[in-house]
C-alpha cells in the first residue's frame, strides 16, 4: 500500500499547493465567489463535470450498477440531462445578468425582497445538506485506504476542502477542479472502466452470466427513473451550487458550448459507473452492500499506486462536489440572508473578501461537525432534493419563461411546495415519490392561480429584467458586458 499512500499524499499536497496559489487570485469579491467570470471553455467544462459528478455519482452510480445493471446509470444520466437542459435554454441568459445567487435574480425578475428570503432560506440549507453529503462521503475512501474509523476520514477529507477553498475561494475550487477531473477521467474511465470489463469477462462474458435485466436500460423501474428526473435533472437546473459555476463563464457562448459539453461528459460518466458496477456483480455476486463494490473492485482489480490513482479519482469526485456545495452555502449566506441583516452598507473589496472567507470557514466546520454525527446519507439529499425542487423550481423557470409570473404568486408557490414536500416526507416516507410530485403540482398549481389573480409585476421591474437580460446594468458595477 506504500505507493498507493504516496499517490494520495501527492494529490492531496497538490490540492492544498493550487489552493494557495488561489489565494493570489481571490483579490475581489468577484474573484472569491465566481472566479472573476473569466473562465473559457475547457475550463468552465471541467469545473462544471467535476461539481455535479462528487461521491454520489461515483460510488454511488458503481453501486446502482452493481445492483441494477446499465440501468443504474439512470441517477447519473439525469444529472447530465438536467446539465444539457440548463445550458441549452437557460445558460445565457443567466450569464448576462451578472448576479451571484439564484436568490437576487428572484429579486430582479419580481422585485422587492420577500422572495429572495425565503429563497435565500431554502437555497441555504440546500447547499450546506449537500456540503454535508459530500463530506460524509469521504468516509469510503480513506476508511479503505487507511483502515480508520469514519468520523477521522471525514475530518481528513472535509478540513482538506475548507483548507483550499477558504483560502481561494471560486479561484481555487476553479483550479482544483480541473485537477481532479483529469484525475477522475484517467481514473475512472481510462483505467477502471476497461479493466473492469475486461476481468469480467468483456460483454460476452457479462451477458452469460448475468440476468437479462442486467442490460435492459429500463429495469430500474419507470418510477424511479421519473423521480430521478424530477429530483436530480430539475435540481440541477435551480441548485445554487450549479448557477455560481455559470456566473463564472466568460461569454453567454462560452456557458452554453462548455456546459452542453459538461452534459454530454456525464452520461458517459453514468453509463461507466454502471458498467462498473455491472462488472462488479460478475467478479463478486455476493457482497454484503452494494456500497462496497467500488471499492472493493478497486483493491482486488488494481496494482499499487494505480490503485491509489483511482483512488485519488474518487476523492477527487467528492471533493469537487464538497468544495462547490461550500461555495455556494458561503455565498447565500453572505449575500442573500448576512447581507440583509446588515443592510446594504458598502465596504471596500478586502472587506467582502474577508466576510466571505470567514463565512466558508464557518459553515466548513459546521458541515464536518454535522456530516460526523448523521448516518442515513440518502436521506439527507432527499430532503434537501425534494425541498429544493418543490419549492424554488416552478418559481424561478417561471420567472424565466412567463411574464405574468408576479412575486406574490412566487412567494405562496414556494412556501407551499416546499411545505407539500415536507409534509409528504413525513407521512408517505423520504423514499417515497409522492413528496416531488406533490410539492411541483401544488407549487404550479399556486403560482398560476395567485399570478393571474394578483397585479402584473410593475413595467418598471419588467423592464429593468429585459436590461438586464440584455447585458446591460451589472450588479456590482463591473465592465460592461458582451458577448
Amino acid at each position: 500500500m506504500i505507493a498507493d499512500y504516496v499517490v494520495i499524499a501527492l494529490y492531496i499536497a497538490g490540492m492544498l499547493g493550487i489552493g494557495w496559489y488561489g489565494l493570489r487570485l481571490a483579490r475581489t469579491k468577484s474573484d472569491y465567489l465566481v472566479a472573476g467570470r473569466r473562465l473559457g471553455w475547457f475550463m468552465y467544462s471541467g469545473t462544471m463535470s467535476a461539481v455535479v459528478l462528487g461521491g454520489a455519482s461515483t460510488v454511488g452510480g458503481v453501486a446502482l450498477g452493481y445492483t441494477w445493471g446499465i440501468s443504474g446509470a439512470w441517477l447519473v444520466v439525469s444529472i447530465g440531462l438536467g446539465i444539457l437542459v440548463l445550458h441549452a435554454l437557460f445558460a445565457r441568459r443567466l450569464v448576462k445578468l451578472r448576479v451571484y445567487t439564484v436568490s437576487e435574480m428572484l429579486d430582479l425578475r419580481y422585485g422587492g425582497r420577500s422572495t429572495s428570503t425565503i429563497s435565500g432560506i431554502v437555497m441555504w440549507a440546500y447547499t450546506l445538506m449537500l456540503t454535508v453529503t459530500s463530506t460524509l462521503a469521504f468516509a469510503t475512501v480513506f476508511k479503505v485506504l487507511l483502515d480508520i474509523p469514519e468520523w477521522v476520514g471525514i475530518g481528513i477529507g472535509g478540513a482538506i476542502v475548507v483548507l483550499y477553498s477558504v483560502l481561494g475561494g471560486m479561484w481555487s475550487i476553479t483550479l482544483t477542479d480541473i485537477a481532479q477531473f483529469v484525475i477522475k477521467t484517467i481514473g475512472i474511465l481510462l483505467i477502471l472502466l476497461p479493466v473492469s470489463v475486461s476481468a469480467a469477462g468483456g460483454f460476452d462474458g457479462m451477458g452469460e452470466r448475468l440476468d437479462a435485466s442486467f442490460f435492459d436500460f429500463t429495469s430500474i423501474g419507470t418510477g424511479s427513473i421519473i423521480t430521478y428526473v424530477l429530483t436530480y435533472g430539475f435540481g440541477l437546473l435551480i441548485g445554487q451550487d450549479i448557477w455560481q459555476r455559470v456566473f463564472t463563464a466568460r461569454t453567454p457562448r462560452v456557458a452554453t458550448g462548455g456546459g452542453i459539453g459538461s452534459g454530454v461528459y456525464c452520461l458517459v460518466y453514468g453509463l461507466a459507473g454502471a458498467l462498473i458496477g455491472t462488472a462488479a456483480k460478475v467478479l463478486h455476486p455476493s457482497l454484503a452492500s452494494a456500497q462496497d463494490a467500488f471499492a472493493t473492485i478497486v483493491e482486488d482489480l488494481l496494482p499499487a499506486g494505480v490503485r491509489g490513482l483511482v483512488l485519488a479519482a474518487a476523492l477527487s469526485a467528492m471533493m469537487s462536489t464538497a468544495s462547490g456545495a461550500l461555495i455556494a452555502c458561503s455565498t447565500v449566506s453572505t449575500t442573500d440572508l448576512l447581507g440583509k441583516l446588515r443592510g446594504r452598507t458598502p465596504s471596500s473589496e478586502e472587506g467582502e473578501v474577508s466576510r466571505n472567507r470567514l463565512t466558508t470557514l464557518v459553515l466548513g466546520l459546521v458541515a464536518i461537525g454535522i456530516a460526523m454525527v448523521v448516518t442515513d446519507v440518502v436521506a439527507a439529499l432527499t430532503i434537501a432534493y425534494n425541498i429544493l425542487v418543490g419549492g424554488l423550481l416552478v418559481a424561478i423557470l417561471g420567472g424565466l419563461a412567463w411574464k405574468r409570473g408576479t412575486r406574490q404568486g412566487a412567494v405562496a408557490s414556494m412556501a407551499v411546495g416546499a411545505l407539500a414536500a415536507i409534509v409528504l416526507m413525513v407521512v408517505d416516507g423520504m423514499a417515497a415519490n409522492s413528496p416531488i410530485y406533490w410539492g411541483l403540482g401544488t407549487s404550479l398549481l399556486v403560482y398560476v392561480v395567485v399570478s393571474l389573480a394578483t397585479p402584473p409585476t410593475p413595467p418598471a421591474v419588467l423592464g429593468h429584467w429585459s436590461e438586464r437580460l440584455a447585458g446591460r446594468g451589472t450588479v456590482d458595477a463591473e465592465k460592461e458586458f458582451t458577448q
